[in-house]
């Protein structure tokens, strides 16, 4: 076992991490630095500074990386309209890059010469956090408790956390039953029920969101700006890509958006059932597909939806600081310099639709042409001919060769 002088542990305060937290001490004789990111999952996080005092940890980070997390992870993956599998908006899997990328930089400003998270050895995050710290620090150790210690039930776990003095702290009244992820972009449930996939989730399962069945009887009407291919404002209203988020889910949740049930396949060859709710992602996905409607060219749009699932794929499995990756990013938001204007969206009973849409400097949409009324001669008709007998041309030789 290689010599570690100090680490940077990904670090949320609860149980497992902090076993990890005591085990990194016994099993390296290190030092640990805490690190706690604030990703929006609407959780107070001092409570994670007070446990690692306890602990004696010297070094603690708690970051606000709300802002950084919508601005430069969350809307560059909307503007290519980013789902896995045709269902996933990819919640857990954009969050990893960011806690990857904070964490190195910790270990640079500490002079850390590790890193350590407590995914398991069974999904997607330990492959996300590692290819993470590897593209940024290609020299960085990495400690992986999961895939190393032999603390691999429960029992265990809880008899080295009693032995080691770690507070255990019950389920509270009404707690979860769930393995939950949050951030501002989405939650997650795995475990549970859910391990059964013929099982359908428990209403009291959902945390954020009313059942659909259950939400206002009318619609509520929401206009979203865009600049670049980023939503800027609602109803009019100027505000930050976190602010812009953190409305979306609002609206979301009150009319039952954004709830997802599906079995995915992990990067590491797992199938695995999990429930999502992404209240504001699937209103954005949304509007940004309307407002793409009638500012992006033809082909140039038809491209990125050929473009997208590789991309989406690369998202999920954790590339996200690959110069594939990065070179899909440069073609898309070249795109998205004409996707400017307003969508008019309604949101009812758990489905969102476009209901309007407009761009006063990039509308390719001409009235002039698409009616069907007189069009004074802005197209003729005529020319339709000639162009289908060419695009014919191949098919009149296959079918006279049959």
């Amino acid at each position: 076992m290689s010599k570690v002088n100090k680490v940077v542990l990904a670090y949320s305060g609860g149980l497992d991490t902090s076993v990890i937290l005591e085990w990194l001490k016994d099993t390296y004789d290190c030092e640990v630095v805490t690190f706690t990111a604030d990703l929006g999952q609407g959780e107070e996080l001092e409570p994670a500074r007070e446990k690692a005092k306890q602990f004696g940890v010297k070094e603690i980070y708690i970051d606000d990386l709300r802002e950084e997390f919508a601005r430069d992870f969350v809307f560059p993956m909307f503007r290519a309209n980013a789902i896995y599998e045709g269902e996933y908006l990819l919640g857990t899997s954009i969050a990893r890059p960011l806690i990857a990328k904070r964490q190195v930089e910790i270990a640079r400003e500490t002079g850390a010469d590790a890193v350590a998270h407590g995914a398991t050895g069974k999904g997607n995050d330990q492959v996300r956090f590692e290819l993470g710290y590897y593209g940024l620090e290609p020299g960085i150790k990495v400690i992986a408790p999961w895939r190393e210690w032999d603390l691999l039930s429960r029992e265990k776990l809880l008899a080295y956390a009693e032995n080691k003095g770690i507070p255990i702290e019950g389920k509270k009244e009404g707690g979860s039953p769930y393995s939950m992820d949050a951030n501002l972009l989405h939650i997650s449930y795995e475990g549970g029920v859910l391990e059964d996939p013929w099982a359908e989730a428990e209403e009291s399962m959902w945390r954020w969101s009313v059942a659909p069945e259950d939400a206002p009887d009318r619609p509520q009407y929401v206009e979203l700006t865009f600049q670049g291919g980023d939503c800027t404002a609602i109803d009019g209203q100027a505000m930050t890509p976190a602010q812009i988020l953190s409305k979306l889910n609002e609206l979301g949740c009150a009319h039952g958006i954004g709830r997802l049930d599906i079995v995915e396949n992990r990067y590491v060859g797992i199938k695995s059932r999990g429930c999502y709710e992404t209240p504001g992602g699937t209103i954005l996905l949304k509007a940004h597909r309307g407002i793409e409607s009638i500012t992006l060219d033809r082909e140039a749009a038809h491209l990125k939806d050929e473009l997208m699932p590789r991309y989406a794929t690369l998202i999920y499995n954790g590339y996200w600081f690959s110069p594939e990756r990065e070179a899909l990013q440069a073609a898309i938001d070249q795109t998205q310099q004409v996707v400017n204007g307003v969508v008019r969206l309604k949101l009812y009973k758990g489905g969102v639709s476009v209901v309007g849409r407009k761009s006063e400097t990039n509308s390719l949409f001409d009235a002039r042409i698409a009616t069907f009324e007189d069009d004074a001669g802005a197209y003729d008709q005529k020319d339709a001919e000639g162009f289908i007998k060419l695009n014919a041309l191949r098919l009149k030789l296959q079918a006279g060769r049959r």
